[in-house]
């Protein structure tokens, strides 16, 4: 029995490459580069880091940045870094063609996101956002998803 890879606390570890989409590849192949798990941004760095990824085509690596400040963030701006890992997520499985799971994670990320719009934090585009996700929304609904969803902006011009 081969030992599992696990992280420096003991947790199971997939180090298995990814490709863009953070589908795992088969042992061997290349894949993109992988968010550390141990990554430790502030804020400022977390929303630029998040819009870097988004930019480039790679949702999932985003959602895996904003899951990084949602573990370490207070208790009243946990829902706030979980929608947006949400909406970056969703964003991922419509480009893997799941449209029924992007639907959910969009509708959950911006019912989190939300209760942030009368005071935006950290300038982020929280009625962008949300308007973002309901032109997703919309298209899936119709049944017509785009395979090149508009990437979304997160902070107020």
């Amino acid at each position: 029995m081969t030992e599992r890879d696990r992280t420096p606390d003991g947790r199971p570890r997939n180090a298995r490459p990814r490709d863009a989409l953070g589908r795992p590849l088969p042992p061997g192949e290349d894949g993109v580069e992988r968010v550390p798990e141990d990554l430790d941004l502030d804020i400022e760095e977390t929303v630029s880091e998040g819009q870097r990824l988004l930019d480039r085509g790679y949702p999932f690596h985003a959602h895996e940045v904003f899951e990084a400040m949602w573990r370490k963030a207070p208790p009243e701006e946990r829902p706030l870094w979980q929608g947006l890992a949400q909406l970056a997520v969703g964003m991922t499985h419509l480009l893997r063609g799941n449209p029924k799971g992007a639907a959910s994670l969009l509708r959950q990320g911006k019912a989190r996101i939300r209760h942030y719009e009368d005071v935006p934090p950290y300038r982020l585009d929280i009625d962008g956002l949300s308007a973002w996700a309901d032109h997703l929304l919309t298209e899936i609904d119709r049944g017509d998803p785009t395979d090149a969803p508009p990437i979304p902006i997160l902070r107020m011009p």
